[in-house]
């Protein structure tokens, strides 16, 4: 009886990285990133070699060196004699502030705009198709000026309110003026205020951690007791009420912090030449506002409208038939199903709204490219420290919005076992 022996397995050969194809693609990748990071490399080193001939290295010294110039709207405390780094952070929160107000009111109009567009009224329907091809055929930066042209040149000045017939008046019961440099809104002040807590160079603002911290606790009761109403449901067949529990879960935290900081709106009022009170909300942030909210709710409204139409019309004609209306159907059924479709290209259109904020200062707006690309780069020359640093802080607030967009676009997607 003949015994049958396996071969010896070949051992491993320099050769076997170019002709076996097991090694051969893992070997051109290391190849080729040697490649890049050796050219990279050079580059880094023919920029540093060239700097010091000229006598000028990379420093970022120039950051805390008084800055000497003023920023019309903060929020965070500043004056002329703060350090250029204090006046980036400064331009940094203008920045996430406009980001943040933009996403908001882009999401909700585009929505609309996405949904009425697919809307069986002709008239509505072509409307919104108007308004979409004007604004996204447009550049933005023209939509920026000329909103702020309407702003400056359309409103009178702030003494046209003045006299026993001014020539112009507030509305909103009195409370809201709109001039060409600001517009005056109430402001709420708080008679039982908690004060500021110092937290290294930044200030927190108790009042305001103490509102958001109601309505993230009222949020999360609410999801408490709508997922304590669906365990019922599934396990009775019987789901109970719960549109007081949840009226009471979301503004009921947030009406007793209020009520015990001693809430009041404080009114703007006209005191000789000018307004007093309340918030001044300068002219150039609603206008970059507007623009940038209108531009890219008009690119949101062809993503929603995109997402719906990717639902089957089964599943709005399965709606119907069991007697639900068009609206129910819209907000239970089709957009649900639609958001898998739709959350991947809204969150390039979110990284797209936060950098052309930096078109702000067209209208003056104070962002992070006036303050750092701008008036602290002329002043003190530091021309590639503050394009490194203008790119490292975009490029980490773009990815802090893709990760937060990310986690909710998991959330929402279809789960395969």
């Amino acid at each position: 009886m003949a015994v049958v022996t396996e071969e010896p397995k070949a051992g491993f050969r320099l050769g076997m990285l170019i002709y076996d194809t097991r090694y051969r693609s893992i070997t051109i990748q290391i190849v080729v990133l040697m490649l890049v990071m050796l050219g990279v490399a050079w580059l880094i080193d023919n920029l540093l070699s060239n700097l010091a001939a000229l006598g000028r290295g990379i420093d970022f010294g120039f950051l805390w060196n008084r800055a000497g110039y003023d920023i019309n709207q903060t929020l965070v405390e500043y004056t002329n004699d703060s350090t250029h780094a204090r006046a980036t952070l400064v331009g940094l929160l203008n920045t996430l502030l406009i980001a943040f107000l933009g996403c908001i009111a882009a999401t909700v109009v585009g929505v609309i705009a996405g949904v009425l567009r697919l809307s069986n009224n002709w008239v509505i329907a072509r409307l919104m198709t108007v308004y979409v091809e004007i604004f996204r055929n447009i550049p933005l930066l023209l939509w920026i000026l000329m909103i702020y042209t309407i702003f400056t040149e359309a409103f009178p000045a702030p003494n046209a309110f003045r006299g026993d017939t001014p020539a112009a008046s507030m509305v909103m019961f009195d409370t809201v003026a709109f001039t060409n440099r600001y517009t005056a809104i109430p402001w709420p002040m708080f008679d039982r205020s908690l004060g500021w807590l110092p937290l290294g160079p930044l200030w927190l603002n108790l009042d305001l951690a103490a509102i958001v911290a109601a309505l993230v606790g009222g949020f999360l009761l609410n999801r408490f007791i709508l997922r304590r109403a669906t365990r019922i449901q599934e396990a009775t067949g019987d789901r109970p009420t719960t549109w007081w529990q949840c009226t009471l879960a979301l503004f009921g935290p947030i009406f007793l912090v209020l009520l015990a900081l001693g809430t009041h709106l404080d009114s703007p009022s006209l005191q000789g030449f000018n307004f007093t009170g309340g918030l001044q909300v300068s002219n150039s942030l609603v206008a970059l506002w507007l623009a940038l909210t209108l531009y890219t709710a008009a690119f949101i409204a062809e993503i929603v409208r995109a997402g719906i139409n990717a639902i089957s019309r089964g599943q709005s004609e399965a709606a119907f038939a069991l007697g639900l209306r068009p609206g129910r159907t819209m907000n239970l059924i089709i957009l649900p199903q639609a958001l898998r479709v739709i959350i991947p290209p809204l969150i390039s259109q979110y990284l797209n709204l936060t950098k052309n904020s930096s078109l702000a200062i067209a209208v003056g707006y104070m962002d992070l490219r006036g303050t750092l690309g701008g008036i602290t780069l002329n002043q003190t020359g530091r021309g590639l420290e503050a394009m490194m640093l203008l790119m490292l802080i975009y490029l980490i607030v773009s990815l802090l919005i893709s990760s937060a967009m990310n986690v909710y676009n998991n959330s929402v997607k279809l789960k395969e076992r």
